[in-house]
């Protein structure tokens, strides 16, 4: 089953009111309206897209430790997954369809980040709770999500919504912007160019790994020549 396929699947659950969410169809309207007026605004015609220069950042991982997408690059071609935060369900099911593609990434001599604005705390949660082998790297204030063009600011209805949810985005984060980045799936090569780009303003899309091996495959012919 296709990543899309799985997110699709929960969703008709979790709009059902199912367990263990829940959830009442008011709540689901709310969502709804936030989704599609983060639709309409037009953000996402404003991120970076395939041939634009990739901003070069240094984030921490979930010990403290700095990683730099410039040294990543020096090794091979990057896949970076730009992500909402371990309390997202459909965060977290993508977080597991990359790691079932890693070996895969690997093969290609490429290098896989996550990065989220969530705290080092919360990140290990998420490398531990999905059984990762990559790293999730820390976005203070999400600074890098908005070089690639993808924070925006929840607004306020939402941030009701969240708040009575007890979904507090101000712990998880370490941040009180209220901000998230559009969930965002790139491939930068070695010098890099972005070779692959997708975000969607929808967080229940997000796009297969298995897209990702053909424009690997390109960033490895490209740096062989």
């Amino acid at each position: 089953m296709s990543l899309q396929a799985k997110l699709d699947a929960f969703k008709a659950d979790f709009e059902a009111g199912k367990p263990p969410y829940n959830v009442p169809a008011s709540v689901i309207e709310v969502m709804h309206r936030a989704t599609a007026e983060l639709i309409s605004s037009g953000a996402a015609e404003n991120t970076l897209k395939a041939g634009d220069q990739a901003p070069s950042f240094i984030l921490n991982d979930p010990e403290g430790n700095p990683v730099s997408s410039a040294d990543l690059l020096s090794k091979g071609p990057l896949v970076i997954s730009f992500y909402r935060g371990v309390w997202c369900p459909y965060c977290n099911m993508e977080l597991q369809a990359l790691e079932a593609a890693l070996p895969s990434f690997r093969e290609l001599g490429a290098s896989l980040i996550a990065i989220s604005p969530q705290t080092a705390v919360n990140s290990r949660k998420s490398v531990r709770q999905n059984h990762l082998d990559f790293p999730i790297l820390s976005d203070v204030h999400n600074d890098v999500a908005a070089a690639f063009g993808l924070r925006f600011a929840l607004p306020d209805y939402l941030v009701d919504l969240y708040t009575s949810l007890k979904n507090d985005l101000p712990s998880f984060n370490g941040d009180n912007s209220w901000t998230l980045p559009m969930p965002g799936r790139f491939v930068i090569g070695q010098d890099g160019l972005i070779l692959y780009a997708e975000v969607n303003p929808d967080y229940t899309r997000r796009p297969d790994p298995e897209d990702m091996p053909p424009a690997l495959r390109k960033a490895t012919q490209a740096s062989a020549n």
